[in-house]
């Protein structure tokens, strides 16, 4: 059965009294929140914190989830809210970056170990970018949600949530000159 369908079960079992229902969804969904807040703050406690706050909130609001959209989006914008709010509160800073280690290629590793470094670089620098084009970033490239569902989490219309890409793919550009080439590894997408 599709994820999408376990879900709508899962929903309408719990919403009916069958509380333990709501375990199919953790298992289902824990991985998958606990990396998204990983990207966000880059620890593997206050992610697993952050992922565990989301399902608390997802339990107390579940009856008033309306499938106007799908479960995927509506739990992943709760994801991102509840992060982006996590951070602003605790006013937890991004990690601090020594750009020319972090771009600089070693002409003599391996191609593998360079594509490595490059995408934990270009994620990095995701990081740090300003909230509204991170945002965008993590949830249309790794998220791998497409342009409408993206647009739909983060609140934004369609054109809004393009140009935020743009611009967001621009400072990363910017940033890490050395990485060769930045446009393949966070490519416009159809």
């Amino acid at each position: 059965m599709p994820r999408e369908d376990q879900d709508t079960a899962d929903i309408a079992r719990v919403v009916a009294g069958d509380l333990s229902a709501f375990e199919g969804i953790v298992q289902r969904w824990q991985h998958r929140l606990v990396g998204l807040a990983w990207r966000f703050c880059r620890d593997r406690a206050t992610a697993e914190d952050m992922a565990q706050e989301v399902f608390v909130k997802v339990f107390r609001s579940l009856a008033a989830f309306r499938g106007d959209s799908a479960f995927s989006t509506w739990l992943t914008s709760i994801a991102v809210n509840t992060f982006r709010s996590r951070l602003r509160v605790e006013g937890q800073p991004l990690p601090d970056f020594d750009w020319d280690r972090l771009c600089a290629a070693a002409p003599d590793r391996l191609r593998v170990l360079e594509e490595r470094e490059r995408a934990e670089a270009v994620r990095r620098a995701v990081l740090t970018l300003p909230e509204r084009y991170r945002d965008a970033i993590l949830v249309y490239y790794f998220e791998e949600k497409d342009l409408a569902e993206s647009a739909r989490v983060l609140g934004i219309a369609e054109g809004t949530l393009k140009a935020r890409l743009h611009r967001g793919r621009e400072f990363l550009r910017r940033r890490c000159a050395n990485l060769d080439p930045l446009a393949g590894t966070l490519k416009e997408r159809q």
